[in-house]
């Protein structure tokens, strides 16, 4: 029915008859439909309850009905320009249009005898507080945080840029869902063939719903090399790290639902940044910054590598010798690993779905069985205790979980090779994640790895150290 009336036909009955099958009048309980008279015409509005203001409603219902027969206009043109005291209206006369606008909110008034449709963005949605995002918190900085309400999400990056060169272009994905999607770009920073792509890109996506929103829109983005585990996008909850992304030329894609922004193109660089290298002094920044590189490079390493030593001991130095296994291990040391790797995604997946009221209790009982207790009865020796929990810990330096994961995925690759192959595996799987990263793609289909390749020393200095803000915009300019 839908596809078959497209247009109103100006007649009352028939466009209401056409609603009613298409929303479900009466079946479902949150479509309201009120017929009324204005101006001496049969009128008919529709809302979704819960979306629109109740009392606004009624000082716009009460001033239309007011009209008389003599005021009216000849067409909604009129109503909208003359007798609607309110600032977002427009009009419509396509049916499909229109029953997307009703379902995501808005006031939708019909009258007999005009082919078109009055629409009022009236529409508030439930939405939390801006308080500061639980994964991307910071030491110094502002405290406010994406919700899952795009329209608060676009007001908080434009009241951190107030230039008219700040677009925010709607779009929207999904045959059922109508997920309204925001591309947020400068004008004239923004790289506009990669601008492009990507808007082409979402208005051609063919999918039901983007039902895990923004990584639903990711995979459909981003298709190719799915088994490559680094992160092709970086995402951010924060306000202020999504507008200075947007300053730098990015662009910044918001999915309404979704309390986080997408950042491309993203490179390895790009993941590891975070907001307190710019919170804090240039040289306090600098070593942050480089003090995470040096942690993420150990938590893939650390364990490997003790594998490695522990099958030749004559490799270890005199004054390293007490790293050096004091007991025998009644379980192979892989074992160990692969046991605590599992273990530790389970202590997180078991924090996720704890009460609150009962973490403390069972954090306190986890720590005492995978501690002390495994390692007395023989499961585990301390040494291998005392490796994972660094990895553990370490890998919350940083904030990206899907890079987190991809350095799991590779350290447990590295830990097999070494097991089978020794020197030659621990060689062998180094470099195969060094071709992973290298050869991986951003978005843009520019290299993962710049500016290291291909290599620009002036723009790698900048990833590595953290700049005085007054000389990077002399250079910018």
């Amino acid at each position: 029915m839908l596809e078959e009336i497209r247009h109103l036909t100006g007649k009352l009955k028939e466009d209401m008859a056409f609603f009613g099958q298409a929303l479900g009048v009466g079946e479902n309980f949150d479509v309201i439909c009120r017929p009324i008279s204005i101006g001496g015409r049969e009128a008919c509005m529709y809302l979704i309850d819960g979306f629109c203001k109740d009392e606004l409603m009624q000082k716009l219902l009460q001033y239309l009905m007011d009209l008389t027969p003599e005021d009216m206009p000849e067409g909604m043109e009129g109503i909208s320009r003359q007798f609607t005291p309110y600032v977002e209206v427009e009009t419509q006369d396509d049916g499909g249009r229109i029953i997307q606008s009703l379902l995501s909110g808005m006031f939708v008034l019909l009258i007999d005898g005009y082919s078109q449709a009055l629409l009022i963005d009236a529409r508030t949605y439930p939405a939390r507080s801006v308080e500061e995002p639980e994964k991307d918190k910071v030491l110094r900085g502002s405290k406010d945080g994406f919700v899952e309400t795009i329209v608060f999400n676009t007001a908080l990056i434009r009241r951190r840029i107030r230039s008219p060169q700040l677009h925010m272009e709607l779009l929207s994905a999904g045959d059922s869902s109508h997920t309204d999607i925001v591309l947020c770009y400068m004008k004239g920073r923004v790289e506009e063939g990669f601008l492009e792509t990507i808007r082409e890109k979402i208005k051609k996506i063919r999918v039901d719903a983007l039902t895990m929103n923004q990584e639903s829109l990711a995979e459909c983005l981003y298709q190719r090399k799915w088994y490559n585990p680094f992160p092709k996008f970086k995402y951010t909850e924060r306000p202020d790290a999504a507008a200075a992304q947007v300053l730098e030329g990015n662009l910044v894609i918001l999915v309404d639902n979704s309390p986080s922004a997408m950042i491309l193109p993203t490179t390895i660089f790009d993941v590891m940044e975070e907001a307190d290298d710019y919170y804090f002094p240039p040289i306090t920044g600098t070593y942050l910054r480089l003090a995470r590189f040096l942690i993420s490079l150990l938590t893939y390493l650390i364990t490997p590598t003790f594998l490695l030593l522990m099958q030749n001991p004559q490799w270890i130095p005199g004054s390293l010798s007490f790293i050096q296994l004091k007991e025998a291990p009644n379980i192979p040391l892989i074992w160990q690993f692969f046991i605590l790797e599992l273990a530790i995604d389970g202590l997180k997946l078991a924090a996720v779905n704890t009460p609150n009221m009962l973490s403390t209790p069972l954090s306190v009982l986890a720590a005492l069985v995978l501690g002390e207790f495994s390692v007395n009865s023989g499961w585990f020796s301390p040494e291998v205790m005392l490796y994972m929990a660094f990895v553990a810990i370490a890998n919350y330096t940083q904030s990206n979980y899907e890079l987190g994961y991809a350095l799991k995925f590779l350290r447990m690759l590295n830990l097999v090779l070494t097991q089978l192959f020794h020197l030659w595996g621990y060689l062998g799987a180094i470099l195969l994640a060094a071709l992973l990263v290298c050869c991986n793609r951003t978005v843009a289909h520019t290299s993962y790895v710049y500016p290291l390749i291909p290599f620009d020393w002036k723009a790698l200095k900048s990833c590595l150290i953290r700049r005085r803000l007054p000389g990077a915009l002399r250079e910018r300019e």
